[in-house]
């Protein structure tokens, strides 16, 4: 296995009217970024990431049952197959987030990671969930109407190319789950997201490059772009990039297009990192206890 890995990160609009029938939304998004995946892969991406829920609009905006029609079983759903079947074709990675259903009506935000053989490795379900509204409108990010917390840990995925974690969107607020995917082996973790500018943006590049030096690992943050209508509660500003233990931008994607962005990972450095920087070692796990023990 070569320390040298290509990451490529895809960041999209949404180009599909709200309204629409949930059909409608998951060809299009999906056919769209199909062809991404294959734009990446000619540049040379072996492990790729999408964006938060890549196959429709930020939903969550609005609270309607229509949207559970969008959850998909994982891994036995149409569009977990389709993604296998295109990984293996293309000898890559992909980290692929959809809404997942369990069972009859159990839901949660979910991403499956695929391998380079077209394998599905297993998955993450997205731990913390945000329920805020947005302006006078009535809109917001309502997820607690839509996902239940993960209930699977936080793994980490021993891939054809390297050891991969997954944090979802509001997952970033939270440096403990960060910690534990450095804790549990993971070389680049990756955080799917859909975001707006207002008063988060200015920790989209503070937050994650902090998970970065802290933890010694590489990640990838990926944001959708452009508005999305009915809703048009804020502009999705993009901006995805990769960022190295080191806390510097290796790639940085642009605020307002599609785009394909490709970064290398480079192993060597997370081991000169962590060499370096011994946080794993001088960390003090016993005396953490109160952070479990005490409630707000």
């Amino acid at each position: 296995m070569s320390d040298h890995v290509k990451i490529g990160l895809i960041q999209a609009s949404n180009d599909v009217h709200g309204d629409e029938p949930v059909a409608v939304h998951k060809e299009k998004a999906i056919e769209k970024h199909i062809k991404l995946i294959r734009e990446a892969k000619a540049k040379g991406a072996q492990i790729i990431c999408l964006q938060e829920i890549f196959y429709g609009p930020y939903f969550c905006s609005e609270q309607k049952t229509k949207w559970y029609e969008a959850a998909e079983e994982i891994p036995n759903g149409p569009t977990t197959r389709l993604f296998q079947d295109l990984a293996k074709e293309l000898e890559i990675v992909i980290v692929l987030p959809i809404y997942e259903r369990e069972g009859i009506a159990t839901y949660y935000n979910t991403a499956a990671v695929i391998d380079a053989d077209g394998s599905y490795l297993g998955k993450y379900r997205k731990q913390h969930i945000p329920h805020v509204g947005v302006g006078e409108e009535g809109y917001g990010f309502w997820e607690k109407y839509y996902f239940k917390p993960g209930n699977m840990g936080y793994p980490v995925f021993d891939t054809a190319y390297a050891k991969v974690g997954v944090y979802i969107c509001y997952d970033r607020h939270f440096p403990e789950g960060a910690r534990l995917l450095g804790l549990n082996g993971a070389e680049i973790v990756f955080n799917p997201s859909a975001t707006v500018a207002g008063l988060s943006e200015y920790l989209w590049k503070l937050e994650q490059p902090a998970h970065a030096v802290a933890n010694g690992y590489y990640l990838g943050a990926i944001n959708r772009v452009g508005m999305e209508a009915p809703w048009n509660m804020g502009e999705f500003y993009g901006q995805s990039y990769l960022v190295n233990p080191r806390g510097q931008m290796v790639a940085v994607a642009s605020r307002d297009q599609d785009e394909v962005i490709i970064g290398e990972m480079d192993k060597k450095m997370i081991r000169e990192v962590r060499d370096t920087w011994q946080f794993y070692r001088d960390r003090r796990p016993e005396t953490y206890d109160d952070m479990t023990a005490l409630l707000p």
